[in-house]
């Protein structure tokens, strides 16, 4: 059975996606939603990768529980870049970009979920199903929000 390798590419998938919300939210803190929706949307992933760690167990894999936390000096690295883009450049085009890659990653998470879903449903895991059933809805509102964002903002950084 290959349910732990499903498992530990989703753990790496949504610790991925986490860390790309909250790096786009402190790349565009000056935009104040794309700022708070992204802290917001990183703590479902966050949530999303304890719970696969609690169930992979199950499974033969044992994954860590919480993200690896970000050095505070990277942190403040970033945030200056921000501020930084903010004043020259094109921080809209990086807008879009960042938007772009959420968007794509939160796909390739939805069908982490959806093959894992797919196979517990296959062999009667009631519990990894549940776990799915929980978590894809959520990985679905981040995509559906990053296509959104990228439709309401695309005409007027594009053409202007």
């Amino acid at each position: 059975m290959r349910i732990g390798l499903v498992l530990h590419e989703l753990h790496r998938s949504e610790h991925d996606l986490a860390q790309e919300l909250l790096h786009a939210s402190e790349r565009h803190r000056v935009d104040h939603s794309i700022y708070h929706l992204g802290q917001d949307l990183a703590e479902w992933s966050r949530e999303h990768v304890r719970q696969i760690a609690d169930i992979a167990r199950d499974y033969g894999q044992d994954l860590d529980r919480e993200p690896k936390a970000e050095l505070a000096m990277g942190r403040r690295l970033r945030e200056r870049a921000s501020e930084l883009l903010g004043h020259k450049g094109f921080p809209e085009l990086a807008l879009l970009h960042d938007l772009r890659q959420i968007y794509i990653q939160a796909c390739g998470v939805s069908a982490d979920w959806e093959m894992l879903a797919q196979a517990a449903q296959g062999i009667q895991h009631l519990d990894l199903l549940a776990l799915a059933q929980r978590c894809h809805p959520d990985t679905q509102r981040q995509m559906k929000w990053a296509n959104a964002a990228i439709k309401e903002n695309s005409t007027q950084i594009l053409v202007s």
